[in-house]
């Protein structure tokens, strides 16, 4: 029965934690946050916790949430000194009957419950930050677009007609943030049990304006559980889904009696009505319906994830979503 599900391709060893801690007999909570953790301290991953790419201040700041099968739940935003915010986001969920807190005061409680503080900001992001920040107005970055190959963050350079012409390395110059998949990580689990649970922790569009806190911490919509309907994860660009509300679009679909697939479709059809849509974004879609039956859709080819289940003689496997449904792609 356990099934794990993690967003893109640097959920693939996150997924594997989730799943082992699963099959160990851990609830689908523990797993989801452990999955979710150990990206968070992935430096490779450059939309995740310490390593990720700061705002357009320079700043570093984290968000997460996490959703049990009974409607708990708990989320932080804004956090600057903290690397393991899906487990402050668990304690706000247990120890305090508030579900979100933010900034100061979200670092204040950390400090109280003995979290450690972490410097976030590595070595590369910062070399990333100051090579876009001698040109913020005609040097931006953006996912790759599916035509492009595999998505990932790119810089380019916009003329003033708005022409985009990707940037290339010269002389050293850094000008391309290589290997980073894009946003957050969303991590979904059902346990022996039957129980679900869900995660969601992301460092936010790379050079974003201070202060600006995507879909990610918000319940409903980049994370909504109900155990006894399904469990669904949004990512993306996070202001398409804070719009549609499209995790708990997508588990309320399910309550209703449609299939865990066509609920995705009919999500991704409410975001193309949205007139803020353009060619660089993308969504992905996640649900495990009550069941374990399971889906993923997205916007865009481009969209991978990672799965684990007994179905799948308990491999972790990386599959791509398109548009003819869901191949898998070994790793």
């Amino acid at each position: 029965m356990p099934v794990s599900l993690a967003t893109w391709k640097h959920g693939f060893q996150p997924n594997r934690i989730s799943y082992e801690a699963l099959l160990a007999g851990s609830p689908a909570l523990d797993a989801v946050e452990a999955g979710a953790k150990y990206c968070e301290a992935d430096i490779t991953c450059m939309s995740v916790g310490r390593g990720g790419l700061p705002d357009a201040t320079g700043i570093l700041t984290l968000d997460a949430s996490i959703m049990d099968h009974e409607g708990n739940c708990g989320s932080v935003a804004f956090v600057q000194r903290y690397e393991h915010v899906i487990s402050i986001a668990r304690r706000v969920m247990e120890k305090t009957p508030h579900v979100m807190l933010a900034g100061t005061g979200a670092e204040a409680f950390a400090e109280r419950e003995g979290f450690p503080q972490t410097e976030l900001l590595t070595e590369k992001a910062k070399a990333y930050y100051s090579e876009w920040l001698k040109q913020p107005d005609r040097l931006q970055v953006r996912l790759r677009r599916a035509s492009e190959g595999e998505h990932e963050y790119v810089f380019v350079h916009v003329d003033e007609n708005g022409k985009e012409t990707e940037a290339h390395e010269q002389n050293g110059r850094i000008s391309r943030l290589a290997e980073a998949s894009h946003d957050t990580i969303g991590v979904l689990a059902m346990d022996s049990a039957g129980h679900l649970a869900g995660a969601c922790t992301t460092s936010g569009l790379a050079f974003k304006l201070h202060g600006r806190v995507g879909d990610s911490p918000i319940i409903g919509a980049g994370l909504y559980v109900d155990g006894k309907v399904a469990a669904a994860v949004a990512t993306g660009d996070g202001e398409l889904m804070m719009r549609a509300c499209s995790a708990f679009h997508v588990v309320e679909m399910v309550r209703q009696g449609v299939e865990p697939g066509e609920a995705l479709e009919r999500a991704l059809k409410r975001i193309r009505q949205d007139h803020h849509l353009t060619p660089d974004k993308q969504c992905g879609l996640m649900v495990i319906r009550a069941d374990g039956v399971w889906a993923a859709r997205s916007l865009r080819p481009g969209f991978q994830l990672a799965a684990a289940s007994s179905q799948l003689q308990d491999k972790n496997v990386l599959h791509d979503v398109t548009k003819r449904g869901i191949t898998v792609t070994t790793i």
